[in-house]
């Protein structure tokens, strides 16, 4: 079997430190010495960080809106139970004292685990729990984590109280009071890695969020927090990080590479903006890269300034992969310099379950497993949303039909109760669905996974049209008599799911023969065109109204009203309050994809 250089130089590095704290240092022999003038041996240190991101309250390898084991068509696995098994593995492997962990944010939101302790049983409760996320991170023995723009969707009061649960600091250097603009979290952590040479190597970790929140969360952060660029804070910190003796600088930044950003022109601040601080901020080695859920092994990109190529890593959501940025320093003119560094990804699904830390949240995933599977009515027909991205199906009318029925309900006998209410839903999950049968909390809660809420907008015909035809963009451009393959029609210009919206209330056809921007025909309310000067009222999300996926018109459109509750758990109350769900009383076929007039399904 081939010697496994890291492992060789880790635990090499890890038996002389021990030597050395003994107090005990091997003479070279003497036949090592070469006769005259010894030559001078370059001190050399290694290291590996090991990173995550975007966990979303992902501890055990489960799906709670199936109520079984975590599965993909790529057979992925997830959680922080399995990341612990590769951690230690790591850890066994290349020394502990030779291994940092470190996360790029999104943890305490996006699974029934996280949402209960965040709303059922919340940890903000006098003598409440410990939050499992916090309880699991610990475990493993987490050194920091970078804030995530999900980490401040239950308000600030929550976020509080899971940082003074974590024993690791939360960072976020650009996450700044908004009365004194000082950084309302600690900007960076510092560790002394201890090396056979005498000098330690001091790492320091910036954490960056995403600036983002100002508009996804602006009901629980505005007049309280600030999010400025990646780029400015990362310029004003890291240059203090290396006077203050830095060796190496690492960012956690929880904001992807692309350089793009999903709300326009709302922020001056670019939302994917990891590359372009690799590229103009010198000073940096390597940045843990998240928020876009995408998986980047090794990326490398180099510094305008210095000419440097500083590594880029995004390990997949969830807790599907571990990535590992392995540095080589070489001790020069008095200072520890990095010689190279490298980063590659781990595969969770190589891995067991860590038994200590299932075992230290068994008592928490029972009571979440029995609160999903609570019956909260029955429904007359299977309802699925695997045809959702390309056709109107009535599950996700049903969501649809909620969130109209409630806002009618709370514009009634108010000056806007007259006008006609749309609403806007978007296929989050093409595994979702509802049984004929029994419907339980999970059923409901996995046709909307976000914590949304609803809002009410005043918008007028035309904004309306081009609302649609912002949304049409997301179908791949197909030619009349063109054969139609349903897997390859829909994320044009990888278009996420979430970002297509299909609109109930009005009928229209989409022509996927035309090009983008002039695909909508027949746009009608009540059996008559739309008349481009008359107001709407529509139902919409708060990450759509506060300008996420950068739909036209909609940020800027009147707020009639708007309501702090989930999306997720008004469809709850719904199914409570009616009993039985049938798709008769809400459910047609009010759009559909043409080619020149002919239906395409």
């Amino acid at each position: 079997m081939p010697l496994n250089r890291r492992k060789f130089l880790g635990k090499s590095a890890a038996a002389t430190g021990v030597a050395l704290a003994g107090g005990v240092a091997a003479a070279p022999s003497a036949s090592a010495q070469a006769p005259g003038k010894p030559a001078k041996r370059k001190k050399r240190y290694s290291f590996t960080v090991m990173g995550t991101t975007d966990l979303h309250g992902n501890v055990f390898n489960w799906d709670y809106f199936t109520d079984k084991e975590f599965d993909d068509k790529d057979h992925n696995d997830v959680g922080l139970a399995k990341i612990s098994t590769l951690v230690n593995e790591i850890r066994e492997e290349r020394g502990r004292r030779n291994t940092l962990l470190i996360d790029a944010g999104d943890t305490i939101q996006g699974t029934q685990l996280s949402y209960y302790y965040a709303k059922i049983d919340p940890i903000t409760a006098e003598r409440g729990p410990v939050h499992p996320m916090a309880q699991a991170m610990n475990s493993i023995g987490y050194d920091a984590a970078a804030l995530g723009n999900h980490e401040f969707n239950y308000g600030i009061p929550v976020l509080r109280k899971f940082e003074e649960q974590c024993e690791f600091p939360l960072l976020g250097a650009n996450a700044l009071d908004a009365k004194t603009q000082k950084p309302a979290f600690p900007p960076y952590f510092m560790k002394r890695l201890r090396t056979p040479h005498g000098r330690d190597v001091k790492v320091a970790v910036l954490g960056l969020t995403n600036p983002g929140i100002a508009i996804w969360d602006k009901a629980n952060v505005q007049g309280k927090m600030t999010f400025p660029g990646l780029e400015e804070q990362a310029a004003k910190w890291v240059p203090k990080l290396r006077s203050m003796g830095a060796d190496v600088v690492i960012v956690s930044a929880h904001s992807g590479s692309s350089g793009t950003s999903s709300y326009g022109d709302q922020l001056p601040y670019i939302e994917n903006a990891a590359g372009l601080v690799a590229e103009q901020v010198p000073g940096i080695d390597a940045i843990l890269v998240g928020h876009a859920h995408t998986e980047i092994p090794e990326y490398f990109v180099e510094n305008k300034e210095t000419g440097k190529k500083v590594v880029l890593s995004e390990p997949l959501k969830w807790g599907q992969r571990l990535t590992l940025f392995d540095f080589d320093l070489v001790w020069a003119k008095g200072r520890w310099t990095v010689e190279k560094v490298g980063a590659e990804v781990l595969n969770s699904n190589t891995a067991a379950e860590d038994a200590k830390v299932t075992k230290l949240l068994a008592d928490e995933q029972k009571k979440v497993v029995a609160y999903v599977n609570q019956v909260i009515g029955t429904s007359t027909q299977a309802m699925s949303t695997a045809e959702g991205p390309y056709k109107d199906v009535a599950i996700i009318d049903l969501i649809s039909h909620v969130q109209a029925e409630t806002v009618k309900e709370a514009l009634k006998g108010g000056q806007y109760a007259a006008l006609p209410v749309l609403s806007q839903a978007s296929c989050f999950s093409r595994t979702a669905g509802v049984p004929a049968g029994e419907v339980t909390i999970k059923d409901a809660a996995g046709l909307y996974p976000f914590e949304n809420t609803l809002e009410a907008r005043l918008i007028t015909g035309a904004q309306l049209k081009a609302y649609l035809e912002f949304s049409a963009r997301y179908y791949v451009r197909t030619a009349a008599g063109a054969p139609v393959d349903p897997a390859k029609l829909t994320n044009a210009d990888n278009i996420p799911d979430y970002n297509y919206d299909a609109l109930y209330g009005v009928t229209y056809e989409i022509d996927i023969a035309k090009a983008a921007g002039s695909r909508i025909v027949k746009l009608s309310f009540d059996g008559k065109e739309i008349d481009p000067k008359a107001e709407f009222v529509l139902a919409v999300n708060n990450y759509r109204a506060s300008g996420g996926g950068n739909f036209p018109h909609i940020a800027g459109a009147k707020q009639l009203w708007a309501n702090s509750d989930e999306i997720r758990n008004t469809i709850i109350q719904w199914v409570q309050a009616k009993g039985t769900v049938d798709p008769a009383r809400f459910a047609s076929v009010d759009w559909k994809l043409t080619r020149d007039g002919t239906p395409v399904f």
